[in-house]
């Protein structure tokens, strides 16, 4: 990673890239010499997050990414193809909340749907269209972006409350977490790594900016977790503090 050329460097893509958490992974990313794919489905607001990257020196391209499409999710595997050949580090950060009221008994179908779409079934879509690049790869890494929302043993404990009660979000994350683990047992025995973090409670358009954290310091579990040495955990989920209960 001392090399400067392009060509030399190893390539990231983060998905959700063009704002909050997911831009200063790809900003992060970039300071430890990585070129990364910076993935977002707005054509607007993802050319504007790569123009402001590289305006602050990052090595960053755009891809047209929508998580929720099959079609969208093969052209940007692709299109990274292309671009530069192969993969080292996925993280699986899009995501939506799927709006409010979402207690149980409120919550719609189809809004549980959408959010389940988006924050799980796309982390398997782009997941799988990404491996066969990541493969070529000596030290492959998977990163999920989770929440401690989504930890049942949390939820359940006799504490604070964790996140609000909610049918659609946190469950998602819930989902996210048991994949997280049935990848990493499938692809137990290769290079790849894969494992799920949280960013703690940080400000962005997610939560309508209610959080106490920056995005950049949410964004240094995922920088770890997409790095780590080879022969390090997989199937792990932590946060800033180290383990966290499933």
């Amino acid at each position: 990673m001392t090399e400067n050329s392009s060509e030399s460097k190893l390539i990231a893509l983060v998905t959700g890239a063009n704002k909050g958490i997911g831009y200063e992974i790809a900003a992060g990313l970039s300071r430890l010499g990585f070129r990364v794919a910076v993935g977002a489905r707005d054509e607007g607001r993802r050319t504007a997050a790569v123009e402001k990257l590289r305006a602050d020196g990052h090595d960053v391209f755009g891809v047209a990414l929508d998580v929720t499409s099959d079609e969208s999710v093969a052209a940007a595997a692709a299109s990274i193809e292309q671009e530069a050949g192969s993969l080292d580090v996925l993280v699986n950060n899009a995501a939506i909340t799927g709006g409010m009221p979402q207690e149980p008994t409120q919550v719609s179908a189809a809004q549980v749907l959408e959010v389940v779409d988006t924050n799980v079934i796309g982390v398997i879509r782009v997941t799988n269209a990404m491996l066969p690049l990541l493969r070529r790869s000596a030290s492959p890494r998977i990163v999920n972006v989770s929440s401690t929302v989504g930890s049942l043993t949390l939820q359940t404990a006799q504490a604070e409350a964790v996140g609000p009660v909610s049918a659609a979000y946190s469950p998602t994350k819930s989902y996210l977490n048991a994949i997280t683990i049935q990848y990493a047992k499938e692809l137990a025995g290769t290079p790849v790594l894969v494992n799920a973090g949280c960013p703690g409670y940080v400000s962005t358009d997610l939560n309508d900016h209610q959080g106490f954290r920056t995005p950049e310091q949410g964004a240094a579990v995922f920088l770890e977790l997409a790095t780590l040495p080879d022969g390090g955990p997989s199937g792990t989920f932590r946060d800033e503090t180290g383990i966290q209960p499933w």
